[in-house]
């Protein structure tokens, strides 16, 4: 059964919801949308099945594929290039988190023409977000991001690498289709990286310090649901545990605009300066950002000790689970098992201290506590 859910904006959500996707183009007048999307997904069968089922509609997709994994400003100038020269109307965008933020960054570059990273949102550029966006849409093909139902896209500098976010309410897609059935294919290392992903979205924004008792009840119903389906989605896969798993990824997304913390800003030098993955880089360090903020915060670790279903509601058994949950779907415990040596880590601390996630933190961090989590988890 597809359902529909109207937060934050209009979602489809269910097996086969994929399918509405022309015909809801049809009725709004576009004939002409540029799919953009990552080289992996562009060659997978249900790609080509959408694109069929589009065409069949009168719809012209022109596909746009060229993203990097952790994708740079040069990837959205190029959609947005193709996007001019095939006269595109709508932009559609199909795949995980990189796909979808550099689909959101095109649809802001149409009609703002400045330099990408002036709309920075961390010098303030979403102010510069004054021109109407193309209209926007997007098909998430992981549980993890929940990037669908955002408002933002982080695009690295091509030379430095550093992460910039582009943000503004109108990047909020029109409409998202949510089928669980385009990650019934996903291998079990992603499954299980996408969704310890989705965990750390639910947990860092339910300990993160501002108050917004609304994201609270969202990312603790979302850190429920993936307790409940992470483990069967990676080891036996089902609709259901598929379902329950892009569902919790969405809702931590929507949890997330209270803030993240710490373990963001351990995991994303490690895509920048090593292109990890940031679903891996997540769950490799979120045992470690967890263990430095229990202190002070032991009451909400008593309540994610209860949505995680476990017998002790303390803290020390939240972080106990979180290593063993790890092992269970295949996440290795130590960075040195990704390549990360010794001489990385002065450089990875200089980067999680400049990175934009910590300050929303429960608790203040310095750069001696993020080289003590990087020396612990190597």
């Amino acid at each position: 059964m597809i359902s529909q859910f109207n937060f934050p904006t209009v979602i489809r959500f269910g097996a086969g919801a994929v399918a509405e996707l022309g015909p809801y183009l049809v009725s709004q007048g576009l004939k002409r949308p540029l799919v953009s999307t990552d080289p992996v997904v562009a060659g997978l069968p249900f790609f080509a099945k959408i694109l069929a089922q589009l065409k069949e509609q009168g719809i012209t997709p022109v596909v746009f594929k060229d993203i990097h994994k952790n994708p740079v400003k040069s990837d959205v100038l190029a959609g947005g290039d193709v996007y001019d020269q095939e006269q595109c109307d709508s932009i559609v965008g199909i795949g995980g988190g990189a796909a979808l933020d550099v689909s959101r960054a095109i649809a802001l570059r149409i009609n703002h023409r400045e330099d990408l990273f002036v709309y920075d949102d961390l010098i303030g550029g979403d102010v510069y977000v004054t021109n109407p966006v193309p209209h926007f849409v997007t098909i998430p093909t992981t549980s993890g991001t929940g990037s669908e139902v955002g408002r933002s896209a982080i695009i690295s500098e091509d030379d430095t690498h550093r992460k910039r976010i582009l943000f503004a309410p109108s990047l909020l897609a029109k409409r998202v289709f949510a089928d669980p059935e385009l990650t019934y294919d996903l291998p079990p290392a992603v499954t299980a990286a996408t969704g310890m992903d989705a965990l750390t979205h639910n947990m860092e924004a339910y300990l993160a310090k501002n108050y917004h008792p609304m994201a609270d009840g969202i990312a603790l119903e979302g850190i429920k649901l993936i307790a409940n389906s992470l483990v069967r989605a990676v080891k036996q896969p089902d609709p259901q545990s598929r379902a329950d798993m892009m569902l919790a990824s969405l809702m931590g997304a929507v949890a997330f605009q209270k803030g993240l913390g710490v373990v963001h800003s351990l995991a994303h030098p490690l895509s920048t300066l090593l292109d990890m993955h940031h679903g891996l880089a997540n769950a490799l360090m979120i045992p470690y950002g967890m263990e430095f903020n229990l202190a002070g915060q032991e009451d909400r670790f008593a309540e994610m000790a209860k949505a995680l279903g476990l017998e002790s509601y303390t803290g020390e058994a939240v972080i106990d689970h979180l290593f063993n949950l790890n092992e269970i779907v295949g996440i290795p415990r130590k960075l040195s098992s990704q390549g990360v040596k010794p001489e990385h880590l002065e450089q990875l601390a200089d980067l999680a201290l400049a990175d934009f996630c910590h300050p929303n933190n429960p608790k203040p961090v310095t750069r001696e506590d993020f080289l003590n989590m990087y020396e612990q988890a190597l």
